[in-house]
């Protein structure tokens, strides 16, 4: 038999093999050994097996097929909707057990902690797209209870687009970009979206929660969070309670302005992803109450909407929220692949005690998550196999996906769409005299089990929580509205469209109708038939993002600029002064490193040009005459004033920053331009009644 060699164990192998480090050294600080999928140890990661040094690969290299493998499978399929998403570990703790309502265990016992995992998104993008777009964001947490998993799957709104999920392909495929073109990426500011909610009134609602400032989130930390359907909570005795879902930030809710959204998407893509790390990187954990509006069915009854209606909310006024708990979310993932990527929340998880209603929005997610998740691992295009192709002519909406194996063609990939006035193919449409109809009857006689496709006349008023929602805003915050719906009209190129929108508009109120109008230059067309009357709700101050009052300093984040030779104690001072009052200084300068300062040295925390206005909440600036005498002749400084100045943030100024810049911009002093000395005092505040000085507004 031939000799077997063998090379002694701990002896170490040729230098040439494996040279890595400075001068060749092979010795890294580490941690354990690295190991194959199935955990035998590699003793080589840096050169694959060949015969000879300079001979072929060889296909034995199991180490080397394995990695080569395992990267080019690394990525899946990401998700349709809520592609791009942040999430965290935490927990939820009860505070106010409710056993007479619910004999769901997490809500049995004060003070009992149920690990959670949250996940927030944006809706329309994708996962390569940005965090700051008007958008609806996902809030969606995932309780680890004893009795098994419940997944609470919501929105940063309380309401939504449609009433039932048969619409929600529809919805999706008129606002993802247009699919002949494939644009605008993360945006509705375009034809095929506003061409659908146009024609969907039951939309309305929630267009004006898409275009208020709800929709531009200052942080994922302060978000609020809704289930958005009715639920169930079902008590030991079987007694049941209709139950919405509310999450309040602890730390306010804050949103940005449309331009400060767009300047934060240049300066920093990952702006609200980056701040929830921040945040929890620094033990500043971020934290919501939990709450629930709890009513019964003759209260349901009374309401003059349907509780089942997705597109509807009950005001705060009516039902008020009850506080039972708290959500703290204290550890950031470890993989954000394995765990953001991956988790699937399935919004059937629910466990005993919790329970759905006939919310027909709700019943289709029960199937839809589901599938979605399956689907990711395989394609939905297997019935284009020869094998399976239907033999008569087929059309339809569904487009896309792995294995696609035709070209669909045309721009309309949802129903209903008026493209054929633009002389397009419109694509498919329902054929209610041919198509197939389900047998009606139950085998009893009780009309109420037949199986319909119809909806309530309790879901046809579709104006009036618009109306309310319009109503119940500041003046500032109806402004911003309106400039949202003229922005996003502006980029509608089908001029039918922007008209039929307008029609919708004058029955949510006839002022923002006109100010939409005049912001389009085009005449007020006749309002659009209503199936049911329009009421006029009283207005719910809660449903304002200003009425809440100005924000907390704890967790938000100051600018504050200097320069060389700067006064270290004023520095010291007034970043003091925000950490006292819970926030943080972020000290910005035109350099980076050692600065020598008055009193001292001091490095900054961002450079000048790197650290824009728009990243902070309040900016103040602490300099000596002859650096303002430069900084303002330098751009990126006075755009760093004149964005705080235009976004109504508060401005504390030195009298050297009043003298040579403010003065130079125009900044007048008002609420919130303000000596550094009453800047810990107002910051974070927003000071919206400077915002008609700087910028038109429709």
């Amino acid at each position: 038999m031939p000799k077997t060699t063998k090379q002694a164990k701990g002896s170490k192998a040729p230098a040439s093999r494996n040279t890595i480090g400075k001068g060749g050294d092979t010795h890294q600080a580490g941690g354990p050994p690295l190991t194959t999928n199935f955990g035998v140890p590699i003793s080589d990661n840096q050169n694959s097996l060949k015969a000879g040094a300079r001979g072929p690969v060889l296909l034995e290299d199991f180490h080397l097929r394995e990695k080569i493998f395992h990267f080019d499978h690394e990525r899946i399929p990401e998700r349709i909707v809520h592609a791009r998403g942040s999430g965290a570990h935490g927990f939820f703790e009860c505070t106010d057990p409710i056993p007479d309502l619910s004999r769901a265990s997490l809500f049995a016992e004060k003070g009992k902690r149920t690990p959670v995992f949250t996940r927030f998104s944006t809706v329309a993008g994708s996962k390569g797209s940005k965090d700051t777009p008007r958008d609806v964001r996902g809030f969606a947490v995932k309780f680890y209870t004893d009795e098994g998993n419940w997944d609470l799957v919501g929105n940063n709104m309380p309401v939504f687009f449609i009433q039932d999920a048969i619409k929600f392909p529809d919805l999706v495929h008129a606002v993802k970009p247009e699919a002949d073109r494939m644009f605008p990426q993360a945006a509705s500011a375009h034809d095929t979206f506003w061409d659908f909610v146009s024609l969907m009134p039951e939309s309305t609602h929630m267009l004006t929660w898409l275009m208020s400032d709800f929709a531009l989130p200052r942080s994922f930390r302060t978000m609020q969070g809704f289930g958005v359907h009715t639920f169930r909570l079902v008590n030991e005795a079987g007694e049941s309670t209709f139950v919405k879902f509310h999450w309040r930030p602890r730390q306010g809710t804050q949103s940005t302005t449309w331009d400060e959204a767009v300047k934060i998407s240049g300066a920093d893509p990952d702006f609200l992803r980056r701040d929830l790390w921040e945040a929890i990187q620094k033990g500043d954990f971020p934290e919501w109450d939990f709450a629930i509006q709890a009513f019964d069915l003759d209260t349901a009854r009374s309401l003059p909407f349907d509780v089942l209606d997705a597109s509807k909310l009950i005001p705060e006024e009516i039902v008020p929220l009850r506080v039972i708990g708290r959500m703290v979310l204290d550890r950031w993932p470890d993989n954000f692949f394995a765990e953001t990527e991956q988790v699937a929340f399935l919004p059937h998880n629910v466990v005993p005690g919790i329970d759905f209603t006939n919310d027909p929005l709700l019943q289709g997610r029960l199937f839809s998550y589901l599938d979605t998740q399956k689907s990711r691992l395989g394609t939905t295009n297997f019935f284009q196999i020869p094998v399976n192709q239907p033999k008569c002519p087929f059309a339809n909406l569904n487009r896309d996906g792995t294995m696609q194996m035709a070209v669909p063609k045309g721009r309309a990939n949802y129903e209903p769409n008026s493209l054929d006035q633009a002389g397009e193919e419109p694509g498919p449409r329902e054929d209610p005299v041919n198509g197939f109809t389900s047998f009606r009857g139950s085998g009893e006689d009780n009309d109420a089990s037949e199986k319909l496709r119809v909806r309530p006349e309790s879901f046809a008023d579709h104006f009036s929580q618009a109306r309310m929602m319009f109503a119940s805003q500041t003046s500032i915050e109806q402004a911003h509205m309106a400039s949202a719906f003229v922005f996003e009209l502006s980029k509608v190129e089908l001029e039918h469209v922007r008209t039929r929108m307008l029609s919708q508009l004058r029955n949510v109120d006839e002022g923002l109708a006109k100010r939409v109008a005049d912001g389009l230059a085009m005449p007020l067309p006749k309002a659009a038939a209503a199936v049911a009357p329009t009421l006029d709700l009283d207005a719910s101050d809660k449903l304002s993002i200003v009425k809440q009052g100005d924000p907390p300093m704890k967790g938000r984040k100051v600018g504050i600029l200097f320069d060389e030779g700067s006064d270290k104690a004023a520095l010291d001072k007034l970043g003091k002064a925000v950490i006292d009052a819970g926030g943080t200084p972020f000290f910005v300068a035109p350099k980076v490193g050692e600065l020598k300062l008055k009193g001292g040295t001091m490095k900054a925390d961002g450079q000048l040009a790197g650290s824009p206005s728009v990243l902070f909440d309040a900016v103040a600036c602490a300099i000596m005459p002859d650096q303002a005498k430069k900084l303002s002749t330098d751009g990126a400084a006075l755009q760093w004033f004149m964005d705080a100045h235009g976004h109504a943030k508060t401005i504390g100024y030195c009298p050297a920053t009043k003298e040579f810049i403010l003065d130079k911009l125009g900044i007048e002093p008002d609420s919130g331009v303000i000596p550094n000395a009453e800047f810990p005092n107002v910051a974070p505040a927003r000071h919206w009644e400077r915002e008609p000085k700087v910028r038109m507004l429709a």
